[in-house]
């Protein structure tokens, strides 16, 4: 049965190029390993530290990921990716040009009889209140309209900027043990969901809740984290000093 792979949360272009080139490296090569395995994958989130699409223009030092993820739709994987709160302004580049689904909001689907449940995990804390207020002006339609008539080179270092704070608020955010994530979990699960996979919080785990699982992916930044369903158990695996060691299972 074919095997799905859950990232999220890599950031890329959080850095000057010279300092996150490891990080780019493992990323290809984690990739290279999907296209390899004809396997699907799903981005849950914020594969980007910012990400706007101009009519004519993509962010430099995106393309050696995007041919990655073309060179997995090509060999016949799926890949799904689902927006995060650094990269939601993606338009329709990912669909039209190189066959990636996008999933707005939330992804639903059915894989070897279990029933997937994924979401970014942004906007779900109850106590975000400012967040979510601030989430629904920068994903206006209009708002995004008129930051287009910025140059790009002004648009992306103003984004550089507020991306920068917004991931340390995330990474520095005591959640609590009941956070907005866990009950969006437990709620999926008692509907039917099998494995509910998500981000955002940049610290990896898993959890067994009731029939099913709740997984939160960690991030590509401090602990290279991943999630890889397969044969009807889902690995949460580290591959931070080099090669992948399984963190959980369920």
């Amino acid at each position: 049965m074919q095997r799905i792979y859950f990232i999220s949360d890599v950031h890329l272009g959080a850095d000057p190029p010279a300092e996150e080139q490891d990080r780019l490296e493992r990323l290809l090569a984690f990739l290279n390993v999907i296209r390899e395995q004809g396997a699907d994958l799903c981005i849950v989130g914020d594969l980007f530290d910012f990400w706007f699409e101009y009519r004519h223009v993509l962010p430099r030092g995106s393309h050696r990921v995007v041919t990655a993820l073309e060179d997995i739709v090509h060999r016949g994987g799926c890949v799904r990716y689902l927006p995060g709160n650094h990269d939601f302004a993606i338009d329709g580049f990912f669909s039209r040009d190189i066959g990636v689904t996008i999933e707005q909001q939330r992804a639903v689907f059915r894989h070897d009889g279990k029933t997937f449940y994924v979401h970014h995990g942004d906007g779900l804390c109850p106590r975000d209140t400012g967040y979510r207020i601030i989430r629904g002006i920068l994903r206006n339609r209009f708002a995004q309209w008129g930051f287009r008539w910025l140059h790009p080179d002004i648009g992306f270092a103003v984004a550089r900027i507020a991306s920068r704070s917004s991931r340390a608020y995330t990474a520095s955010k005591e959640y609590g043990a009941e956070d907005g994530m866990l009950e969006e979990a437990r709620k999926r699960i008692a509907e039917g969901a099998d494995f509910v996979v998500m981000g955002h919080r940049h610290r990896p785990e898993m959890v067994r809740i009731a029939n099913g699982v709740y997984v939160n992916l960690g991030d590509w930044i401090t602990h290279f984290t991943y999630a890889v369903y397969r044969e009807g158990r889902m690995e949460l695996v580290s591959v931070k000093d080099g090669a992948p060691v399984i963190l959980d299972s369920f």
